[in-house]
């Protein structure tokens, strides 16, 4: 029986071992190759982890209006709440921030979503609206899929944003429209960012009990990490 002929790579590596010995290095033996992907390559769990940062960023900067593209969180509780978020966002319950007009509230808030979307999620997905746009959507009319896909939608998104919450007229549909989204956010353990004028409590005058109802507050106090937003109204451009 013939011998088989020497694969096509083997008779390259005997003439390039020859040339070797020709060259008085034929006990020249090869190395072993390093090929672990780096930082910059695929495979490399940074490289992967940019790519994830690169796609939430860019998510980020389509939900948030131009006048925040450059918020960035500052408050040590809203920084906190935002790395509980971006670790195990079940954890990271409601941000309540509350203050008077200009004080860096929904500064605060598209912040702390962008501090998330840095952190290079495996998901990540928002919305981010005012209270008045937001019941705008769930009434008859408000949007071509419908009130109850709006409702649906707003419950299920991974992450979510009320700005201005308690500015719009309390009403049985605003009560129960708030309560189906905030019973399901709260139920399901997903991150929700809130804004608004009124305090959480105020003995002395109204607050968001008296606003929306002591049924949803209730839901917010048990999850909520309640951030007092003080100083001068930075629109008129004075120091806070």
């Amino acid at each position: 029986m013939p011998e088989p002929k020497p694969l096509a790579s083997e008779a390259v590596m005997a003439r390039f071992q020859q040339m070797l010995e020709a060259r008085g290095l034929g006990h020249v033996t090869a190395g072993p190759i390093d090929d672990t992907p780096t930082p910059d390559e695929p495979g490399h769990p940074e490289y992967h982890r940019r790519q994830r940062v690169d796609i939430a960023v860019k998510r980020w900067k389509t939900a948030t209006p131009y006048r925040y593209q450059d918020a960035t969180a500052t408050h040590p509780q809203v920084t906190a709440w935002a790395e509980r978020a971006a670790i195990d966002p079940r954890t990271a319950g409601i941000l309540f921030l509350t203050g008077p007009f200009g004080t860096g509230k929904t500064h605060e808030a598209y912040g702390a979503l962008r501090r998330i979307a840095e952190s290079g999620p495996d998901h990540f997905s928002l919305i981010a609206l005012t209270a008045p746009d937001m019941y705008a959507l769930m009434r008859p009319g408000g949007s071509e899929q419908g009130p109850e896909y709006e409702v649906k939608r707003l419950m299920r998104i991974p992450l979510l944003l009320i700005d201005d919450l308690g500015t719009e007229k309390i009403s049985e549909f605003t009560e129960e429209a708030t309560y189906r989204i905030l019973n399901e956010r709260y139920n399901e353990c997903r991150p929700l960012i809130i804004t608004s004028n009124l305090p959480a409590h105020d003995p002395n005058g109204p607050d968001l009990v008296d606003k929306l109802g002591q049924r949803i507050t209730s839901r917010l106090a048990q999850t909520t990490t309640i951030v007092g937003m003080g100083g001068d109204d930075r629109r008129l451009g004075v120091a806070s």
